[in-house]
């Protein structure tokens, strides 16, 4: 990889942003991109800025326990000015609207422009409803704070109202993706239908109560291993999942889902767990983009058009080696990408990313997770379970968050009937589509 004393070829070590003389790093996105990114420039010659629509991060693969009632959203959230301030950053809390590769300036919403000497957009990816009829107006995607709340406040409202009601109609839930966001929401859901609905809705009888996961291929959680899969499928179905796969969805209606066949499925609540794109904004800032709207980048993550420019996460993608949108190659991206600034600074030439998988995981429910270690066993059931919980809290930022979602996940799998389900406030209203 080539190296550039500095991205408009004056000496290394200068800013062309204002009196500091220090380059400046300007970080899109407080996910785990972004933050990896930020953590990796701790110490080096620049000042960074970590730009977020949010004052906090969130911890994504937590976010169905939000959705179903076991976790509150400020267990899974970290404050972004927080993280910032602890490694040596600043941040600015603003949405992006405009970025001009070209004068390398950035335009909020909120606030003056910000000018950058290099940019690491690490912005994560929004949902993909493929152009299906009515998902975008009707399912409830859970990718993020405000749509996982959205769905906790849907299902508490339905269930609500036939206590109130005495309205003898079950609560079919349809859950659209095969993937371990669906798995692990279908599965979670099932759990609390079998284990609570009995004790606090009585009023509701938890046999009319369908869960139905739909997975247009013939297969859920593709990127396991057969015997993996084949366990993940045994458990949904013992816990009363209904499966339909090579189905795919045709249309989603406010109360029905009308699949390829022709067939509808009633659904009080429509969950859409598949597929990402990149955010419309990005289309407008005149970067390549390859397939769901990603960037394209070279393989040391930077924009081969604009070489100041590096992209860490699911917004990118490298041209000739495509990564998995998952948690760890976003980690690693972003390390990346800071290390490779901290060289463009220092005038060394960058390296290519080389991705080292860790393996894979999803829980289907209590005592019951598939983990698919990379050059290690692949583990089902209890002991994979621990190892699921005992990862994620450790990836967790903060004790706090660490010790609160212990407790929670203890309480929901431990003393699951007895377990108090987070609430919020009940509403029966259709899903807001602005990004959150």
């Amino acid at each position: 990889m080539s190296a550039d004393p500095s991205p408009r070829g004056e000496p290394a070590g200068t800013s062309i942003t204002d009196a500091d003389p220090r380059p400046h790093v300007v970080v899109l996105g407080a996910g785990f991109a972004g933050l990896a990114a930020v953590r990796a420039l701790r110490g080096a010659p620049v000042r960074t800025t970590l730009v977020d629509r949010h004052s906090y991060s969130t911890f994504q693969p937590l976010l169905y326990q939000v959705a179903t009632g076991a976790l509150n959203p400020g267990d899974i959230t970290y404050g972004a000015r927080g993280f910032a301030a602890h490694t040596g950053a600043s941040f600015r809390k603003g949405e992006v609207e405009t970025v001009d590769p070209e004068t390398r300036t950035i335009t909020l919403d909120v606030g003056p422009d910000l000018h950058y000497d290099y940019l690491v957009i690490a912005n994560g990816v929004t949902t993909n409803y493929f152009g299906v009829p009515g998902a975008a107006e009707n399912a409830y995607p859970i990718y993020t704070r405000a749509e996982a709340l959205a769905v906790r406040d849907r299902m508490t409202g339905y269930l609500e109202r036939i206590a109130a009601t005495g309205e003898r109609r079950g609560a079919s839930v349809v859950v659209v993706g095969g993937g371990a966001t669906g798995v692990e929401m279908a599965g979670t859901l099932a759990e609390l239908r079998n284990s609570v609905l009995p004790d606090r809705y009585p009023e509701l009888d938890p046999s009319e109560v369908n869960v139905v996961l739909v997975e247009m291929t013939d297969k859920i959680l593709p990127p396991f291993a057969p015997k993996l899969r084949e366990y993940a499928s045994e458990q949904l179905r013992a816990r009363g999942v209904e499966l339909r796969l090579e189905t795919a969805v045709q249309e989603v209606k406010p109360g029905s889902v009308v699949l390829a066949d022709g067939s509808e499925i009633e659904a009080q609540m429509t969950i859409w767990a598949t597929g990402v794109a990149a955010h419309d904004e990005v289309g407008k800032w005149g970067l390549r983009q390859g397939r769901g709207g990603r960037i394209v980048v070279g393989g040391d993550l930077r924009v081969p058009e604009h070489p100041e420019i590096l992209v860490a996460g699911d917004v990118g993608v490298i041209e000739d080696d495509p990564l998995p949108q998952l948690a760890q190659p976003a980690l690693q991206t972003g390390q990346h990408a800071g290390r490779t600034i901290r060289r463009l600074v220092a005038g060394q030439p960058t390296e290519r990313f080389r991705y080292k998988d860790k393996g894979t995981m999803a829980t289907i429910g209590r005592g019951s997770a598939i983990a698919d270690i990379a050059h290690g066993p692949k583990l089902t059931g209890v002991l994979a379970w621990l190892i699921w919980m005992f990862v994620h809290i450790f990836a967790l930022l903060g004790n706090r968050n660490r010790i609160l979602v212990s407790l929670g996940l203890t309480f929901r799998y431990l003393a699951q009937r007895r377990g108090v389900m987070v609430v919020g406030d009940p509403e029966d209203r259709a899903p807001s589509r602005r990004p959150a």
